[in-house]
């Protein structure tokens, strides 16, 4: 098997349960850990490795953490990478720094492991029994920017003004 069809092979079979619980929100969801773990016997069965690498990316005062995905054929050395960023955010209460830029590694790990092994985090619409809907059309959301009270429309029109 070449390494593209290695990585078919994977993404055709694994399954990432959401192993942890947010008692805040009541909802279950997946962590890179629980991803990492699920692949194990994957990559020993497909001569596969995962080797995940972080960029720290600094955009004017902000800072991204740019993880980068790669699968590894063991056998031919051939690989396939995926990228996935996340942004620090400012402040988080009760955290220090090296514990927000730790958190955001870990979400933008979890996102490049979600792209490159076809693991959707979210719910898919068409799963839901819509049936049982009235048939009015539905009400338009309007989103302002807080800023400056414009709709998005016009905040976007008028931003690099």
């Amino acid at each position: 098997m070449n390494l593209r069809e290695k990585l078919t092979s994977i993404q055709t079979s694994l399954k990432a349960p959401k192993g942890q619980f947010n008692s805040f929100g009541k909802y279950h969801y997946r962590s890179c850990e629980d991803i990492l773990e699920s692949l194990k016997s994957h990559l020993a069965s497909t001569k596969t490795a995962i080797i995940i690498n972080d960029e720290i990316i600094a955009v004017g005062t902000r800072i991204y953490v740019k993880a980068t995905a790669t699968l590894l054929d063991d056998e031919s050395e051939e690989t396939i990478s995926i990228s996935a960023s996340a942004r620090e955010c400012e402040d988080k209460k009760g955290m220090d720094a090296s514990q927000i830029t730790g958190a955001t590694s870990s979400y933008a790990r979890k996102y490049a492991l979600n792209g490159l092994f076809c693991i959707d985090d979210n719910k898919d619409a068409d799963s839901s029994d819509n049936s049982k809907d009235d048939k009015k059309p539905k009400e338009q959301k309007e989103y302002k920017c807080e800023k400056c009270s414009k709709n998005f429309e016009e905040w976007t029109d008028t931003k690099g003004k």
